[in-house]
C-alpha cells in the first residue's frame, strides 16, 4: 500500500510538472500571438495600413480621415502622422526632445490596457526629455534624469527605437504650436526593456517638442 501511494505521489508530480511544460510557450509561440494582437487591434480600429512607398508619394505624411497608419517592414513599426510639425526636418546633430504620451499594451483580443502615461492632465507637471542623437538615418536617445513617467515606468534610461523612427520624418517644433503628434503600433523588439522581456506589443500616443 505505501509503495502504491508513493507511484501515485509519483505521478501526480510528473502530470504537474508535463502540464507546465505544456503552459511555457516558445519565443516563436509568444512572437505569433503579437502579430495576432497586432492584426487584432488594426481591425478593431478600423486602421488602413499603407505601404512605404505610398507613404513617400504622400510626401511622409498619412490620411488622417482615413485612419491611414504606414508599415515600417523592417523594423515591424506602424505610424500615424496625426501633426508633421512647424519646424524643420532634422539634420544630423544632437537635440533635446520634450514628449508627452500614453503607453497601451495591446491585448491578445486586439484591445488596449493603459501602462504608462505622461499626459497634460495626469500627476507627471513636466514632460518627459531625451536627448537624441542623429546621424543619416541613425538615431539614439537616452532619457535625461530619472524623474520622467517613462523611465519610472519601466527602469531604463533607454529610449525605445520605435519612439525614435519618426523623427526621421518630423518636422518638430519648439513651441506647442509646432509640435509634432503621432499614434504607433510598435512591436517588442523595438519597445521598452518591459515589452521586449514580456513580448507584448504597444500603442502610442505621442507629442514631440524640441526643448528650447
Amino acid at each position: 500500500m505505501k509503495k502504491l501511494g508513493v507511484l501515485m505521489i509519483i505521478a501526480f508530480g510528473l502530470g504537474l510538472a508535463f502540464q507546465a511544460c505544456d503552459n511555457h510557450k516558445t519565443y516563436a509561440e509568444l512572437k505569433e500571438e503579437e502579430r495576432d494582437a497586432i492584426r487584432r487591434f488594426i481591425e478593431v480600429r478600423d486602421i488602413k495600413v499603407i505601404d512605404e512607398d505610398q507613404f513617400f508619394e504622400q510626401d511622409t505624411t498619412t490620411n488622417v480621415q482615413q485612419n491611414e497608419y504606414v508599415l515600417f517592414e523592417e523594423s515591424g513599426v506602424y505610424m500615424q502622422v496625426i501633426e508633421r510639425g512647424g519646424g524643420e526636418l532634422l539634420e544630423d546633430g544632437r537635440y533635446e526632445i520634450l514628449v508627452r504620451y500614453e503607453e497601451e499594451e495591446i491585448t491578445e483580443d486586439g484591445t488596449t490596457d493603459t501602462l504608462s502615461l505622461n499626459t497634460w492632465v495626469n500627476y507627471y507637471p513636466h514632460p518627459d526629455e531625451f536627448k537624441l542623437t542623429k546621424s543619416k538615418s541613425s538615431l539614439s536617445a537616452s532619457f535625461v534624469g530619472s524623474g520622467g513617467a517613462m523611465y519610472q515606468a519601466h527602469g531604463s534610461a533607454s529610449v525605445p527605437s520605435g519612439w525614435l523612427l519618426p523623427l526621421n520624418y518630423l518636422k518638430v517644433g519648439r513651441t506647442i504650436s509646432g509640435r509634432s503628434k503621432v499614434n504607433l503600433i510598435v512591436p517588442h523588439s523595438r519597445g521598452t526593456s518591459t515589452a521586449s522581456s514580456q513580448v507584448v506589443p504597444c500603442s502610442y500616443e505621442i507629442f514631440y517638442q524640441m526643448s528650447r
